[in-house]
């Protein structure tokens, strides 16, 4: 007879009793690696163990494994939403169980889609990403948060530049403040923390003669609140030199005494 409140394998145990006694040969399935009682019927075989289908359950919520995938950790089965929550890398943006992909950047963990620069939300393509007090930005916002500044344009520099007057030029920006040309040889010329080319540095400091309008370096002659070199100072009838820095002056012209003469009486 079947005990009272027996359940399907007590039953099955009992028919391979008799069926035993009948001399019918019968053999139990394995015992289970749960309640270690022998299995007549339906069985699983996982972790290198037998089960009833009821007794292969999720180490953490009690749910049955028997027809679906499972995670097994220290020999312990689990549910694939169990281990994720108990045992995968988290998300160092979202904070949630990382189940498929990962990347690995700045020793952390992240879903793929979730890094990106912090600044614009992008994901980083083929350029990469640059890193900063530990966080990531694509090339475009680290350079304009990071990146020295050029004095001349005012735009971030990200490759060659040139270091002057206490700062940092993109090379094309760094030419000649009154007509733009950049400068031969590298020489420039400062004034007021500006570059300039030697003519218009001069011609800022009142240093170019009057005479042929080409700078003057040397020795110079002061007449008429003009500048000239001193072989250019001449009588502006005769064009003798006006060495002796005795002349005369009429409508902003210097002459000498006997050409003023001759002219103006």
């Amino acid at each position: 007879g079947v005990p009272e409140g027996g359940n399907l394998d007590s039953m099955l145990v009992l028919l391979q009793s008799d069926l035993s006694r009948q001399g019918v040969p019968t053999g139990a399935k394995g015992v289970c690696g749960s309640c270690q009682k022998p299995i007549a019927g339906k069985v699983v075989k996982a972790l290198g163990c037998a089960w009833h289908p009821e007794h292969f359950v999720c180490a953490r919520c009690g749910g049955e494994l028997g027809g679906g995938s499972f995670f097994e950790k220290d020999g312990a089965p689990y549910c694939p939403r169990d281990y994720g929550r108990l045992f995968s890398p988290r998300c160092a943006r979202c904070a949630q169980p990382i189940l498929d992909k990962m990347v690995t950047a700045l020793d952390k963990n992240w879903h793929p889609e979730h890094f990106c620069c912090v600044k614009c939300g992008q994901p980083f393509g083929e350029e990469g990403f640059l890193e900063k007090d530990g966080q990531q930005y694509c090339r475009q916002d680290f350079a304009e948060l990071f990146s020295s500044r050029c004095r001349g344009c005012g735009r971030p520099i990200l490759e060659g530049y040139i270091a002057a007057l206490e700062g940092l030029w993109h090379p094309e920006c760094f030419v000649c403040r009154e007509c733009f040309a950049p400068f031969v040889g590298g020489s420039f010329f400062e004034d007021g923390g500006h570059p300039y080319c030697e003519r218009h540095f001069h011609a800022r400091r009142g240093s170019l003669c009057r005479g042929c309008g080409e700078p003057i370096a040397g020795r110079c002659v002061t007449a008429m609140a003009q500048r000239f070199h001193p072989e250019h100072f001449v009588c502006a009838f005769c064009l003798r030199p006006l060495s002796k820095g005795t002349f005369q002056e009429q409508e902003g012209k210097p002459y000498c005494q006997p050409c003023f003469l001759r002219l103006f009486g």
